[in-house]
């Protein structure tokens, strides 16, 4: 059993498996009275408060009627039986899966008596209920009293028997509701008796603080001094018989102690080392030999069945455990505060040893210590330091020599030899990278991983004394160069990289997938164990550590996580060899022994899920056999379920209306749904463990009943109103269609009369825009007409003048002549005649002077006349007289005009001014 995991019996410091429950986990009372583990794995305890259940991921609570403290529990059969204060009684699952409590303690108000019920056991076909005062049997429905004369102080049942221990008269046997004296010694009177149980075909009498006794038939006689010691000193409170004949002991002032058939102590499990409370109140044994203890504060689960112990050390000095090693008998821990070793199971620490060691190796009978400040040998629990290069990862021997060997540092690699006594210490090669990982392939090459990033082959000389090369693996097929471990397993060297494992191929010079270690272990699991050996350690991303030995298939032990929950290093996890059976499991404050070879594998259990209760909006339903349930539409469902008997798991589920699903992980232990469309559907449940099995399915069938508008007559109904609508909407459109098509006809109608207006305003306007063209051409005509007249007018006076002058000597008088000339001149030229024709032409030609004289403000009045007469296309020869100028002074004038209006010599003056806008 577990203690043969060392050699030499362990003390305090070494225990099983245990729990705690803390009040804050269930939230009760503080006191732990009884504890009864049902057939289905669930667990009763009998608190402060009330009955205490838990399946193993949830904690309930119920309360009797009169809310008492309950002070013993039993579950049979499914029964629930519960002792308080003047009440008993049992707790019976309903029809909807509730717990609901009948009293069995309907005494006349004379029979009632001042006393609680402390024990209940079962017997044949009835149940007793032990008191201090009393014993009452219930049988087939009826409740017999039996009264001894003294205080009862316990009941046991061996072989069929009921064994009454009384204070002041010794044990009785209960027959046929019948006590009769078994043992009646004045020495063993004013005795508390705490158990009595059967050993070796005798009876083990057990009491609080005198001991244990062996009673034959005949004689009483002590026995287990080592247990009865400290029985005697600290108190014993229960007693209870493991399997392979193992016993646990429950004391008041200092917790359990597990002693093997012959009282020696195996394991001491209190306050000191981890327990929530050194007083034991109560305890009861589980399906797979699991100890559960009641205490007078919280709760513990220690486990028994697994093939290991811990090391656990409370105080905080020891801290993330790296290392652990047998060395000459002791057994030395390297951690992350320094070096220590266990002497008499107390943790003690090595002077001069601060600091994180990371690796303990037993080299040709001396101890090395690879430190983060060197390398030191362990001599007489002291250390000695044998080398200054810091970070003593690992260290290996050369093959094919006993006296050289390689260790990878923060520096590089460093040689060691032994000479004389002595270790010589050097540095190999110019290459300072940090080396945490290395294996030799052959005698002369090694391969060695960075720290943290790359992957080298390194080639030696036959000395070790240079590196003849160091080449860089990164471009030969590494999936990734970050955070590589090297390790050779079966003369492969292997490697494992954050995308899986690889392996080196020699005929390519390259690295390969390693195909059956990745389909082996799983490409995100790390080797943890030393891969020279035959033994492989492997931890998987559920934190799974699995043994495997590549020559014993008899060997294949798995941890699951929930044993080191929380407490491995992290980065720096490590299995180290004590011997060919013991390995140790480095963890944070201590260690677990694992004896590889003392037991196989235990498998945690799974149990097919039980349906607990179902709801609808928070109404509980009655749960039926076959499964099949009807719900009315939109109503939130709730389906509670539990697996008592399965360990380390959780649940998925499955919901779907046809042959296809997918699973989903539940939360918690409760299935809520709502919003679900009426149909049928299949919801199935499954229990999953860390180890990654599953248990068999439980399924439901359930039918959302459709809403009630969803039925023939609400059908019929609405069909009808359905088609009165349609008729109506019918009657409706068809009425609106009408109306539509007149207001179209209205509308069309409206715009062919605004067509027809437009049409009739357009040809008022062509008729006005004609009558305003001829109106022009005939004011032009009319202005061409008094421009011809001033020509006549200014001809015949120009003709008057010649006249005039060639007749001068007629005149007598001078000055009339020159007078008469001068009305002639100014008849010719005169400014009023020009203001009106400009007017009159400006009404005909549209502001022409005015455009003219802004595009040319350099034109002269006589230019604007000239460039008015070309407008009207009036000749030269016929401007010329209306200008009072000649022909050929004219066309001078001309040319100069064509200039200020910068036109080209090819173009045309009167083609220019006829167009001008």
């Amino acid at each position: 059993m577990i203690f043969a995991l060392i050699t030499k019996t362990v003390t305090a410091q070494y225990t099983p498996f245990f729990k705690n429950y803390a009040l804050t986990d269930f939230n009760v009372g503080n006191q732990n009275w009884g504890i009864s583990v049902s057939e289905n794995g669930k667990l009763y305890v009998a608190n402060d408060k009330g009955l205490v259940e838990f399946d193993g991921l949830k904690w309930g609570f119920l309360q009797l009627p009169n809310k008492t403290i309950i002070r013993s529990v039993l579950a049979l059969k499914g029964v629930i039986y519960t002792g308080s204060y003047q009440e008993f009684g049992y707790w019976q699952k309903n029809i909807q899966g509730e717990l609901s409590y009948t009293s069995l303690s309907n005494f006349k108000e004379d029979e009632l008596l001042d006393e609680a019920f402390w024990q209940i056991l079962p017997h044949e076909d009835a149940v007793l209920f032990r008191s201090f005062s009393n014993i009452y049997i219930y049988k087939k429905n009826t409740i017999t009293r039996i009264k001894p004369k003294s205080t009862i102080i316990s009941c046991n049942k061996v072989d069929g028997k009921i064994y009454v221990s009384t204070l002041k008269d010794g044990v009785f046997v209960l027959e046929n509701e019948t006590l009769i004296p078994l043992i009646n010694i004045d020495e063993f009177s004013e005795v508390k008796v705490i158990s009595i149980t059967k050993y070796n075909n005798e009876l083990l009498i057990t009491t609080a603080l005198r001991g244990c006794f062996i009673y034959d038939g005949i004689t009483l006689k002590p026995r287990f001094p080592e247990i009865n010691s400290l029985i005697k000193e600290h108190q014993l409170n229960s007693f209870l018989s493991l399997k392979n004949n193992y016993m646990a002991f429950g004391t008041i002032k200092n917790g359990v102690y597990i002693t093997d058939s012959d009282g020696n102590i195996l394991f001491h499990i209190n306050k000191e080392n981890g327990l929530l409370n050194n007083t034991v109140l109560c305890q009861g044994l589980g399906k797979d030999n699991e100890l559960w203890i009641g205490l007078d504060n919280g709760i513990a689960l220690i486990d028994l069945n697994y093939n290991h112990i811990f090391y656990n050390d409370n105080s905080g000095e020891l801290g993330a455990v790296y290392d652990i090693i047998n060395f000459k008998d002791t057994i030395y821990i390297g951690s992350n505060t320094g070096l220590f070793y266990l002497e008499d199971d107390i943790l003690k620490f090595t002077k001069n040893s601060q600091g994180q060691v990371w690796d303990l190796k037993e080299i040709n009978g001396e101890l090395f210590c690879g430190h983060n400040s060197g390398t030191y040998l362990v001599q007489d629990k002291t250390l000695k330091k044998i080398s200054n290069f810091t970070g003593g990862w690992v260290i290996r021997k050369v093959p094919e020599s006993d006296q050289t060997f390689i260790q990878g540092t923060y520096t590089g690699l460093v040689k060691y030899t032994y000479q004389n006594g002595n270790w010589d210490v050097t540095h190999l090669g110019e290459k300072n990278i940090p080396i945490k990982y290395f294996v030799f392939e052959d005698k002369y090459t090694l391969w060695v991983a960075h720290a943290y990033k790359g992957l080298f082959r390194v080639k030696m000389d036959s000395d070790y004394e240079n590196v003849l090369e160091f080449k860089n693996y990164k471009d030969k097929g590494l999936w990734s160069d970050f955070n590589v471990k090297v390790h050779r397993i079966k003369n492969d060297i292997c490697f494992k990289t954050n995308e899986g494992w690889q392996k080196y191929e020699p005929l390519l010079d390259s690295i390969i997938p390693h195909i059956l270690l990745n389909k082996t272990f799983g490409k995100e699991t790390n080797l943890i164990s030393n891969s020279s050996t035959d033994l492989l350690v492997t931890l998987n991303k559920n934190d799974k550590i699995k043994f495997t030995s590549l020559i014993d298939e008899q060997i294949n032990l798995e941890l699951p996580s929930q044993l080191f929950q929380k407490r491995l290093v992290v980065g720096g996890e490590n299995i180290s060899k004590i011997n060919d059976t013991i390995h140790a499991l480095n963890l944070y404050d201590g260690f677990m022994l694992i004896n590889i070879k003392s037991h196989q594998s235990k498998k945690d259990s799974l149990q097919t899920p039980i349906i607990e209760r179902i709801e609808i909006d928070k109404e509980l339903v009655e749960i039926n056999k076959s499964g099949v349930y009807q719900f009315p539409f939109n109503k939130n469902i709730g389906i509670s379920i539990s697996s008592p008997n399965s360990k380390n798991h959780y649940f998925e589920y499955a919901l779907s209306n046809s042959d296809a699903y997918n699973w989903y992980k539940m939360e918690n232990e409760k299935l809520e749904l709502s919003s679900l469309s009426n149909g049928k559907y299949t919801i199935r449940f499954r229990a999953i463990n860390t180890s990654g099995q599953i248990s068999k399915i439980k399924s439901l069938s359930l039918e959302i009943l459709p809403p009630w508008y969803k039925n023939t007559y609400f059908y019929l109904v609405m069909s009808l109103i359905i088609g009165l609508v349609a008729y109506g909407f019918h009657k409706r459109k068809i009425k609106k269609e009408q109306y539509l098509l007149h207001q179209k006809l209205k509308k069309e109608q409206e715009i062919l009369l605004k067509e027809k207006v437009i049409e009739n305003d357009n040809k008022i306007v062509q008729l006005k825009n004609e009558s305003l063209k001829s109106e022009v051409k005939l004011k032009s005509k009319q202005l061409a007409n008094t421009a011809m007249a001033l020509v006549k007018k200014n001809e015949s006076m120009q003709e008057i003048k010649n006249e005039l002058i060639n007749n001068e000597t007629g005149f007598k008088n001078n000055s009339s002549y020159n007078r008469l000339l001068k009305k002639i001149d100014n008849s010719i030229g005169h400014e009023d005649e020009w203001q009106l024709f400009e007017y009159n032409f400006n009404q005909v030609h549209e502001e022409f002077f005015n455009q003219l004289k802004s595009k040319f403000p350099k034109l002269t009045h006589k230019d604007l006349k000239i460039c008015a007469y070309i407008k009207m296309n009036l000749l030269t020869k016929e401007i010329a007289p209306l200008m009072n100028v000649s022909i050929r002074g004219l066309e001078t004038h001309r040319y100069r005009l064509k200039r200020k209006l910068d036109l080209d010599n090819d173009k045309s003056l009167s083609d220019y001014l006829r167009n001008f806008k």
